[in-house]
């Protein structure tokens, strides 16, 4: 009787950042979610919102949308705002890091990253400071929906 070898392939997994596929937006997709990101953060009465066009300058995100809460319930609040608003325009979260907790909440949509802070935490991370050199966005007024169209056309993607 001759007994073959038998070889099994290898189950390797990719690394992290291959395992989900997410389609790249455009840079003005982008955008888009950070205003709608910062205008819901703002309509469950957020602080010091701020979007900082960091693109070009990492490579996970083209915008960071940063906001203040008064407490970790206030923080959680927004952070669900965030996500609920941004799910019903199509746009899920990947990822929501700093629950129950929420002394800092991350929800990441791709190529924007939101950060919901507690004053306390906002302050000790300092991501306004570390990111001093970069553009920011202007973020609309409370109860304003942001305009694709003059969003679009503005030339800052």
């Amino acid at each position: 009787m001759k007994l073959r070898k038998v070889t099994r392939r290898s189950r390797s997994r990719p690394p992290y950042r291959e395992r989900r596929s997410v389609p790249a937006l455009e840079p003005r997709d982008s955008r888009q979610i950070a205003l709608l990101a910062a205008q819901a953060g703002l309509d469950k009465k957020a602080s010091g919102v701020e979007i900082v066009d960091v693109s070009g300058k990492i490579d996970y995100a083209d915008y960071l949308v940063l906001m203040t809460g008064q407490s970790d319930r206030h923080v959680a609040a927004i952070a669900q705002s965030v996500d609920e608003l941004l799910a019903k325009n199509g746009h899920d979260a990947i990822s929501v890091e700093g629950l129950p907790k929420a002394s800092w909440v991350l929800i990441d949509f791709v190529d924007v990253v939101v950060h919901v802070f507690l004053e306390e935490a906002r302050s000790l991370y300092d991501l306004d400071g570390l990111w001093m050199d970069a553009r920011r966005v202007p973020v609309p007024e409370v109860g304003a929906a942001p305009d694709a169209r003059r969003d679009a056309g503005s030339g800052d993607s």
